[in-house]
Order: structure tokens, then sequence, then C-alpha cells
């Protein structure tokens, strides 16, 4: 007999990829108000509600205010959204539109199905 498999939505699929329910920890670094500044942090906030509801910290560096934070970071572009737990360490750098790159960058193995 034949069952059918039941469609889960990407979100379902996202966090059934991540086993445990880990806690991020992000870092957001930008360049003022710019348009990209204001699209990334957009864009990062609208994948972490959707697939990291409240399992999640996000700071936001503006590296005009806190250069020193930058440069310790070793951030040579901006947008970067800097992963820094769970570990390993991620970088991905852009304003974050793709949300799939995201997903990837932030370990939630995405597939697309």
């Amino acid at each position: 007999m034949k069952t059918k498999a039941k469609k889960r939505s990407p979100r379902r699929r996202a966090e059934s990829a991540l086993g445990a329910r880990k806690m991020y920890t992000l870092r957001l670094y930008i360049t003022g108000q710019t348009p990209r500044s204001v699209s990334s942090i957009r864009n990062l906030r609208t994948v972490c509600d959707k697939y990291l509801t409240g399992r999640f910290e996000l700071q936001v560096i503006d590296i005009y205010q806190q250069p020193e934070l930058a440069k310790e970071a070793e951030i040579i572009a901006a947008p970067t959204l800097v992963k820094r737990l769970p570990l390993p360490l991620r970088k991905l750098v852009g304003d974050l539109s793709d949300e799939q790159k995201v997903l990837l960058g932030l370990d939630l193995k995405f597939d697309g199905k």
C-alpha cells in the first residue's frame, strides 16, 4: 500500500535539518543608514523571524560608529553578517537578499525542495 509523503514547508525542512534547536549569535556590520545597510537589516530580520524565532541574538554594528569592532572582526566590506555561534564561524557579505544563500550561510541547510 502506498502512502503519501507529507509536504513540509521550507521552514519545517530547515528546522528539521538543524536537529537540536541551537541559539544563534549574529553580528551584522553596516555602514550607517545607507539603502544597502537598511536592506540588509530588513532581509536578515525577515530570515531570522521566519527560521530562528526565539533562537537568535542579533547585534547590528555601524562601522562608522565603532570602527574598532570592525577591525577586530577583520571586516573589509559592508554589509557583512558574522555568525559567531553555533560554530563554525561564518561571514556573509552583501545585502542578504538571497534567502537560500543566507540559510546555507547560517547552516540551515535549505535544499529548495
